[in-house]
């Protein structure tokens, strides 16, 4: 990894929340309230507190946690509710151990996903997100400088020029160069982007991550290699499993949702932060 690559990169791992916020109408599980009337929260945290408090009370029902456990407006669980909801998910998620055919299948669709030894010198412009930022704008801003360094009018290093001016990635001053990486040097969501193309130069897309916006320019690839399926089975199966798991949670706390009164949030439909 370049040492002049920082958190804000794309390049680490930390997870930035959705900027948008609830009104002060207080959002209810059943009569319980998730926050104090003065709390603004995101929608993200939102949902993930609702969630947690519909596996708290599903887990006093199942008479797995004391009645008397009472859940906060700060939306920390218990000791005695967190370790109650691990029971509970134990008991009602069942996860299917994946068939040898299944393993072999995801290997051949997501064969990049395990290939080992790839690696790509990246550069890229990043427009960070953060608390209070105008996202539209942002975006607007970086679509610009995208299309600029895609159509510049033949100055020398167009990329490292707006990388310089316009970066809020340490980086910017080395041109934006992050150097060579690897998938595991990078955000997952940042990684999907960039290994496992075949593209060489500034990518046609901007390139989401939970940093903010990347303009990314491609310099060199090396392939890596593809390591056979018996090799790499048990970390097939392990993504399997965890796909299940997934599917098998959010299955369950629809259902949850469906039976509580739920007021002040909205759940249907929605991504469960509890799986992401």
């Amino acid at each position: 990894m370049s040492a002049s690559c920082s958190p804000s990169c794309g390049c680490a791992s930390a997870e930035t929340s959705a900027t948008a916020v609830t009104d002060l109408v207080v959002a209810r599980i059943n009569g319980v309230a998730l926050h104090s009337a003065d709390q603004m929260l995101s929608v993200d945290e939102l949902r993930q507190r609702a969630y947690t408090e519909l596996l708290r009370q599903a887990a006093q029902s199942r008479g797995l946690l004391a009645a008397d456990d009472v859940a906060g407006t700060d939306g920390i669980a218990s000791e005695a509710a967190s370790s109650a909801i691990e029971q509970l998910l134990e008991q009602s998620l069942q996860i299917p151990e994946p068939s040898d055919e299944a393993c072999r299948r995801h290997h051949v669709a997501h064969a990049a996903s395990y290939r080992v030894g790839e690696r790509a010198n990246v550069r890229h412009i990043l427009f960070a997100v953060t608390p209070g930022v105008d996202v539209k704008a942002l975006r607007l801003r970086a679509e610009s400088a995208l299309l600029d360094v895609r159509s510049h009018d033949g100055q020398a290093d167009p990329f490292a020029d707006a990388a310089r001016q316009l970066s809020n990635c340490p980086s910017g001053q080395e041109g934006g160069s992050l150097g060579w990486l690897t998938a595991q040097d990078c955000a997952p969501e940042f990684a999907r982007e960039i290994f496992g193309h075949a593209e060489v130069g500034v990518l046609p897309r901007l390139v989401h991550s939970r940093f903010g916006l990347h303009v990314v320019e491609v310099l060199e690839r090396e392939a890596g290699e593809d390591p056979p399926f018996e090799t790499v089975r048990g970390a097939v199966a392990m993504a399997l499993r965890q796909q299940s798991y997934v599917t098998a949670l959010r299955q369950f706390l629809s259902l949850l949702a469906g039976q509580a009164h739920v007021e002040g949030i909205d759940l249907d439909g929605a991504d469960t932060p509890l799986v992401q």
